[in-house]
């Protein structure tokens, strides 16, 4: 089984790490998009802040056939 990484805001993903979760903190669209780009291979699932999947743009089709599962945060 694979890892889960969190990538948003430090203020709404730094309490996952407590439950082992890979935390890339970034606070401005383009720390989101390095940080995707800088996943670990073992990483099968992505939760995001809103605004990180904004900055990711979920519909482009590059990332809707990317391995990891996504969730966003709820608002």
């Amino acid at each position: 089984m694979g890892r889960v990484a969190a990538i948003g805001e430090q203020t709404r993903v730094a309490g996952l790490a407590l439950a082992g979760t890979v935390v890339l903190v970034a606070e401005h669209a383009d720390a989101v998009r390095r940080s995707w780009r800088s996943l670990p291979d073992d990483v099968d699932l992505v939760i995001l802040t809103p605004a990180a999947a904004e900055a990711l743009d979920l519909d482009s089709a590059p990332l809707r056939s990317h391995r990891p599962l996504i969730a966003v945060m709820p608002t």
